[in-house]
């Protein structure tokens, strides 16, 4: 009786259960997938944020390693009989002179890149910026296309480590300056898909912050470079110590580095984008309910698009295409121009000191780094426009003042080199911050295409850059003025996109835009 009992309360027990609903599907975008079950900044992130990032030091070895390999060295007299020695002659010392440091030492010394020939040594300079435009163009649209952001940061780095290689054999000026063009190419594709790459799959609420760090490893190669570069007395040899550490970064790291999610799910690959947020999750101590999936930003909420296993592309024509991205990818155009002009500029009227280049480099990498601090401190408390503003004009009126001070005696210099500091401590600011303004004014599906175009303006301000340092002591502070204020002005036309979403397609971000607007 008392068994007879127990089975009809357990099929009681039975009956009740498989009349239980099972939990509707719930389709979230990634944005929403991070904050709510898998965690915006977790340990996930932070290693996947720091193994990415020191893609940004190799790039900082391959664009500083010129102020070293092309410096021109002192030359001495080695003794020119009873008489002395000659005037100092151009090009390679002879009748008496020599150089202090060795012709090994640098280009300049090896090859006589001086007084008529000096003008090669700047040609090195522009062409390597050339090749970083046209780099970050190609790689800024494959990386949004089949070859993946890691795809593509893998190739970079590989050729970066070949032609850097090769560079340290070169017997010939025009064969090094070709060698520093490809190198060049290579490099122009690391920042930006290292960037991408390292916070795409960083939740909104800590997306801004994390973007802005990316520059602390530039800023640490740099001055990790001006150590490496004391030590060591040729060109060749700095050339070698520079380009390994691009091979190791393939071979050792970039095998714990995974492909961007949001990659995964615009080509498609759903299956694969939902494996690495459940990978996300667990390792950030956090878990993704089974009724939750992944859906595109421009998909319905209840069923997904009809064409679900076509991949979702575009480029730059894409971009051109829509009023809203057009209009924001001119004015970024512009203001990572102007940007590059005043921070490379007053970069490299730091030669013009006259002191030790070695801590000269270093100081200035250094110096950076509170205006990244104060920048992320400031990024979500104020947004990214306000701060944008408040940088181009600091720099802009502190360069200003610098053109105004007219006088040649020495307290004006210092007053002018101090308006120097203030006006890159704001520019670094500002080329901190372009970085994550342009990963979020445009969608996953161009947002490579979009940073590859403004990294070009980019590289291109740093190729006028040199020409403007060379018109003489006080213009170049007028121009680099002229600049920060333009700059200021193209900013207050930017929307605003503090705590708004992360877009994947075209058609998202307009509707997300509209219905923001609304």
């Amino acid at each position: 009786m008392e068994r007879k009992n127990s089975d009809s309360g357990s099929d009681l027990r039975e009956g009740l259960l498989s009349g239980v609903a099972a939990p509707p599907e719930e389709r979230l975008g990634i944005d929403e997938m991070l904050r709510l079950h898998a965690g915006e900044f977790g340990r996930w992130q932070l290693r996947h944020f720091v193994l990415t990032c020191a893609a940004w030091a190799l790039e900082a070895f391959h664009v500083m390693v010129m102020i070293f390999a092309d410096r021109e060295t002192a030359r001495r007299c080695a003794g020119g009989g009873s008489g002395g020695c000659p005037p100092e002659p151009c090009g390679t010392p002879s009748a008496g002179w020599e150089w202090v440091e060795g012709a090994a030492a640098s280009t300049v010394s090896e090859w006589g890149l001086v007084c008529g020939q000096r003008y090669k040594v700047g040609l090195v300079q522009a062409g390597f910026f050339a090749g970083c435009m046209i780099g970050a163009g190609v790689f800024g649209h494959l990386s949004d296309s089949f070859l993946g952001r890691k795809g593509s940061l893998t190739i970079v780095c590989v050729l970066n480590a070949i032609t850097g290689l090769l560079t340290s054999l070169s017997q010939t000026y025009w064969v090094y300056a070709g060698l520093r063009f490809l190198t060049g190419f290579g490099t122009g594709g690391v920042g930006l898909c290292a960037f991408v790459l390292a916070t795409e799959p960083i939740g909104p609420s800590k997306r801004g912050v994390a973007g802005m760090s990316t520059f602390y490893f530039f800023s640490g190669g740099i001055a990790i470079l001006s150590c490496v570069a004391y030590l060591i007395p040729t060109w060749r040899t700095l050339y070698v110590v520079t380009s390994i550490p691009s091979l190791l970064f393939v071979l050792v790291i970039l095998p714990f580095v995974s492909e961007s999610p949001r990659w995964f799910l615009i080509r498609r690959r759903t299956s694969e984008a939902m494996d690495l947020m459940h990978l996300i999750a667990r390792c950030n101590g956090r878990h993704i309910p089974p009724s939750v999936s992944l859906k595109l930003d421009d998909e319905d909420e209840e069923q997904p698009k009809e064409s679900s296993n076509e991949a979702e592309s575009g480029s730059i024509v894409d971009v051109f295409r829509s009023g809203t991205t057009r209009l924001r990818l001119i004015l970024m155009i512009g203001i990572n121009l102007l940007c590059s002009v005043v921070y490379y500029g007053l970069t490299l009227n730091v030669v013009n000191l006259k002191t030790n280049l070695y801590l000269n480099v270093f100081l200035n990498a250094v110096s950076e780094m509170p205006a990244f601090v104060i920048t992320a401190l400031l990024l979500d408390r104020f947004g990214r426009k306000p701060l944008g503003l408040g940088t181009m004009l600091l720099s802009g009126v502190s360069c200003s003042v610098g053109f105004a001070l007219g006088g040649t005696a020495g307290l004006f210099r210092t007053l002018r080199m101090v308006c120097g500091i203030v006006g890159i401590f704001g520019m670094a600011a500002m080329y901190n911050l372009l970085f994550i303004y342009t990963t979020e004014l445009f969608p996953t599906v161009v947002r490579n295409a979009a940073l590859g175009c403004v990294t070009q303006a980019s590289q291109l301000g740093a190729i006028l850059a040199p020409l403007v340092v060379v018109a003489g002591e006080r213009l170049p502070f007028a121009v680099f003025g002229a600049c920060g204020l333009i700059g200021a002005l193209l900013t207050y036309f930017l929307p605003e996109t503090m705590n708004k979403p992360l877009y994947d397609t075209m058609t998202g971000l307009e509707d997300g835009e509209g219905k923001f607007v609304e």
